[in-house]
């Protein structure tokens, strides 16, 4: 047999080693995967029913928000708060961070998947002591000059390199959708607060009209004093009355001061930019709206249920990645370079050396490792499914609850401005009476009390609406859509 035929055989032998290598691997992993599959099924949003609840709402497109929502109260105040917290807020550099790391790992994950090449240079150098060795070789020095050249590749026959890629690039697209939501969650936070600083001003306008209607009230009892139809008694009563009155300006005061602070916090500056904060225009909210396709359009709005989307279709492709780990792997593997022992000789065609080492490994019997690392990936992908169901449910709940308030905020608010309306006649005419001597300090002190208390229920009430509002808006999504739409909804991962 000659040298060529002895070495086409021994390349056909290695063929078919390799070749049932890879058939036994293949048939090891299928039977070690048996009865391993996610249970977690994604939800349909038909599924969750809302049609009679918000029935009878006013249906337009224009009703989904704007980026820029918070405009639409009509206060420029409230505008560039929100724009210097959306510039510079701590927490936000917090979310931006995180994208930056989810993007910097599915870098990691596909440079993990391409060939490597290296180059190195290398000298070394030995003593051997004629102790060790006689001469020639003992008491010499020996040196080696290496120039290699290395290159190392695993092809991805499984797909399991692409699908840990792809894994973490769903985790990276789920991560700059949080840095969304956490500007959504900020934006409407500085708006929630901004409302219940206007709800706190409002309230500081009711109690300086109470403060002058109970001085005015104590210099009808020094007239009366006076003409001698009241006496000293009265007076320490109305004195009562101006000082609660008081009191109630200083504890609205208080809670003004508060709320700047609390506002110069969130915008992510000291308590001193609260005490740049004026009082806020009047704010308005719009009539109560609903886009038409609840809930299935709310799926690409709501940024925290695509970054959840996002995170199934992340776990989906880790199941990939496990799976392949279970067939046979190949690497290929080789090195060529330059040596010598002397530096005159680095570069002569007798220098030139080569080493080619293709692999093939394949797992037989791991003790339950790659079955136990299925499961787990398995098991994640079922939290995933039921974060990503959980957040749809609590989704469609935080928009019907918000239209639920508004309907009955604005038929409250219609009834308070009846009251409010008699109380303030009631007031009137107790004044009037008082005034007159028909009826005493009590009566009169009664019919103020209730117009007092009626302004207020008035101002809770507007403010309620407006926090409603601004809840729904957030609810709806703040007028998120995403760079990247997320996966179509499926119900389980690839085989």
């Amino acid at each position: 047999m000659t040298k060529d035929a002895v070495t086409k055989s021994a390349m056909v032998s290695r063929a078919r080693v390799i070749a049932a290598g890879l058939a036994l691997g293949l048939l090891s992993g299928c039977v070690s995967m048996k009865g391993l599959d996610p249970q977690g099924r994604l939800a349909a949003p038909d599924q969750l029913q809302s049609h009679r609840s918000l029935a009878g709402v006013k249906l337009t497109p224009a009703a989904w928000p704007r980026s820029d929502w918070w405009t639409a109260l009509g206060d420029p105040q409230l505008d560039a708060l929100v724009d210097e917290a959306l510039a510079g807020s701590p927490s936000l550099d917090v979310a931006d961070a995180r994208v930056r790391l989810a993007l910097a790992q599915a870098g990691a994950q596909d440079a993990a998947r391409k060939p490597k090449v290296g180059a190195s240079a290398q000298y070394s150098g030995i003593y051997i002591p004629k102790s060790l060795a006689p001469e020639p070789i003992g008491g010499k020095y020996f040196g080696l000059e290496l120039l290699s050249l290395s290159a190392s590749w695993s092809p991805d026959l499984f797909g399991g390199q692409r699908a840990a890629w792809e894994a973490a690039v769903d985790q990276a697209h789920a991560a700059q959708v949080d840095a969304q939501a956490a500007r959504l969650t900020l934006s409407s936070s500085i708006v929630q607060a901004y409302v219940e600083l206007a709800h706190l001003t409002e309230l500081g306008e009711v109690a300086n009209r109470e403060l002058e209607r109970t001085r005015k009230t104590r210099g009808l009892i020094d007239q009366r004093v006076k003409a001698g139809l009241d006496s000293a008694l009265q007076e320490r009563q109305a004195d009562a009355a101006v000082a609660t009155a008081e009191r109630g300006v200083q504890a609205v005061g208080e809670q003004i001061q508060l709320a700047r602070a609390a506002l110069a916090a969130l915008v992510g500056k000291g308590p001193d930019r609260g005490l740049q904060i004026h009082a806020p225009a009047p704010l308005s909210a719009a009539p109560l709206a609903l886009p038409s396709e609840l809930p299935s359009d709310l799926l690409a709005r709501r940024p925290d249920i695509v970054a959840a989307r996002w995170r199934v279709e992340a776990a989906s492709r880790g199941i990939q990645a496990m799976k392949a780990q279970f067939y046979p792997s190949i690497n290929l593997a080789g090195m060529t370079g330059l040596a010598s022992g002397k530096l005159e000789d680095l570069f002569s065609p007798h220098a030139l050396f080569a080493q080619i080492g293709p692999s093939v490994s394949l797992p037989i019997f791991d003790g339950g490792r790659l079955r136990a690392g299925l499961a787990e990936r398995d098991a994640s992908y079922d939290v995933a499914v039921a974060q990503y169901d959980q957040t749809l449910v609590d989704a469609i709940h935080q928009v019907a609850e918000q239209v639920i308030a508004l309907r009955w905020i604005d038929t409250q608010i219609a009834t308070e401005q009846r009251a409010q309306d008699a109380a303030q006649a009631a007031y009137d005419l107790g004044l009037q009476r008082f005034h007159g001597g028909v009826s005493g300090l009590l009566d009169a002190l009664s019919v103020q009390q209730a117009l007092l208390r009626s302004e207020q229920q008035m101002a809770d009430l507007k403010a309620q609406r407006l926090a409603a509002s601004v809840r729904l808006a957030q609810a709806l999504g703040g007028g998120f859509r995403p760079d990247a739409p997320p996966p179509v909804a499926g119900t389980t991962p690839a085989p």
